[in-house]
């Protein structure tokens, strides 16, 4: 009997480079009308800046968009971090005591409506102009909720038959939870921080808005279009979608390393 080997067919080929070339194509037909309406229809600069003229200021200033880039980065990573530890946490006692389950549900939900363009204020008042602990607090209760939710539905997604199954072979609580819980669950905790990854990012970028320390990227738009210089506002937006884009890829990547095994198994 011949064994077959398994490897990609020319369709499954053809989808990954289709995959990669699309949103390039898209990309580049964008700029391509972008430039035109600023070049040729005359749409005011100050409206839309030319893509050329934001490259330009991209370079020009690319040191100080790096020094913002790291300031902003670790705001979001440092409340990404603690806002996703916090929701695992206080999802795994969620699912294994029904009364914190009912008071977690309110608070839960009250964090998830709170705007930001209103707690940054207070925040950055209460802990001081030069502290960046008001744009961690702020990234971390982001992303705490997404975690939350998505750990909690991933730990209920155990059958209680597999649970009574483990019980019969006398597994501990803490065997259940290994085997079969975390297993269950690993897919729904990543889902809830990689959309946390984009929502850290977002939030410490509008609460620099709001007082607190300058250098960040959110201050540095700020800034600079309250100055004028327009397309420079534009080249510290491109910054920060290449951080979030940074952001949410590595949480990507820490997914599939995650669950490769659960694939192949």
């Amino acid at each position: 009997m011949t064994a077959v080997i398994p490897g990609r067919s020319a369709t499954d080929r053809r989808e990954s480079v289709l995959r990669v070339v699309a949103p390039v194509a898209v990309g580049v037909i964008v700029l391509g009308v972008w430039q035109f309406l600023v070049s040729v229809v005359g749409v005011s600069d100050y409206l839309l800046p030319s893509p050329a003229a934001i490259v330009e200021q991209f370079v020009e200033f690319f040191g100080s968009m790096v020094s913002a880039t790291g300031i902003t980065g670790l705001n979001a990573l440092l409340g990404l971090v603690v806002g996703s530890l916090l929701g695992i946490l206080l999802a795994a006692l969620a699912a294994g005591w029904r009364p914190i389950d009912h008071m977690s549900a309110p608070v839960v939900a009250s964090l998830a409506v709170i705007p930001i363009v209103a707690l940054a204020p207070v925040l950055n008042s209460m802990f001081g102009a030069d502290s960046q602990f008001g744009r961690q607090a702020i990234a971390g209760l982001a992303s705490f909720v997404p975690v939350f939710i998505n750990t909690l539905r991933g730990f209920r997604q155990t059958l209680p038959v597999h649970r009574d199954l483990m019980k019969v072979y006398a597994a501990s609580s803490g065997q259940i939870v290994r085997t079969v819980t975390l297993p269950t669950a690993v897919p729904f905790v990543f889902t809830g921080i990689r959309i946390a990854s984009s929502l850290a990012v977002i939030s410490a970028l509008v609460a620099e808005y709001f007082g607190g320390p300058r250098g960040g990227l959110g201050g540095l738009i700020s800034t600079s279009a309250a100055s004028s210089a327009y397309p420079r506002a534009w080249a510290y937006v491109v910054a920060s979608i290449v951080l979030g884009l940074v952001f949410f890829l590595a949480m990507l990547a820490l997914e599939r390393l995650a669950t490769r095994g659960r694939r192949h198994s």
